[in-house]
């Protein structure tokens, strides 16, 4: 017998995908504002070795791009209360998106920070620059400019990622299509129209990072 397809269910539960979306889209921008920070951060520890940041940064690169997001999450919600500090699930879930994406921004910035010219930073010193001038408006800007499709496609993994917050039952859109189909059986068409709002969403991020690689790094300067 031929399986019937039946989407007739999704205006029902157009609330609770909304709600599930927005939850996805606040952890995205939370987390991906605050991690290229700690990446800026963490670049510019890295490069110049700034003690004792450097070395911190060094080792919390190497674990959390080595080990796997799920496990991170889980340390931060179920571990970290052992050492008396709990979180609520939102709270969990972002702290581990934003230490996630921190980790990968911060080398993706490195590299755009070490691919700036010697010249450049020689002929912002025989300009009388200071240390922070020559770093903002040689360095940063044209560093950013150069790794920020590379910034915005991390930034898309990671809301895909954020998926896996459902295991710790923060309300992202991946729990709520779990909860649906565990009402209505219909899992296919659940689980389908999630994967077309994921899709449109990353589409949308990727649009929305361009557009502000353009009017933040491209065009206007830094100050």
């Amino acid at each position: 017998m031929a399986y019937q397809f039946d989407f007739a269910f999704i205006p029902d539960y157009a609330g609770m995908f909304a709600h599930g979306l927005a939850y996805t889209v606040g952890l995205t921008v939370a987390g991906g504002a605050i991690g290229i920070g700690i990446g800026i951060g963490g670049a510019i520890s890295r490069l110049w070795n700034l003690r004792p940041f450097g070395n911190l940064y060094r080792y919390y690169v190497e674990l959390f791009r080595n080990t796997p997001f799920l496990v991170q999450l889980f340390l931060i919600f179920f571990g970290l209360p052992s050492l008396g500090i709990k979180l609520v699930e939102w709270q969990a879930a972002i702290l581990a998106m934003v230490l996630n994406l921190g980790a990968y921004s911060t080398e993706i910035i490195r590299a755009g920070l070490q691919a700036t010219p010697p010249g450049q930073i020689e002929a912002a010193e025989s300009l009388a620059l200071t240390r922070w001038q020559t770093f903002l408006y040689v360095m940063l800007r044209p560093a950013l400019r150069k790794v920020w499709p590379a910034l915005s496609s991390q930034v898309v993994i990671t809301m895909l990622g954020s998926s896996v917050c459902s295991q710790i039952s923060a309300e992202e859109l991946t729990f709520v299509a779990n909860f649906i189909q565990s009402r209505n059986f219909r899992a296919f068409e659940t689980y389908f129209f999630t994967t077309a709002m994921y899709f449109g969403l990353a589409l949308l991020i990727r649009q929305a990072m361009r557009l502000i690689g353009r009017h933040l790094i491209v065009r206007r300067p830094l100050s």
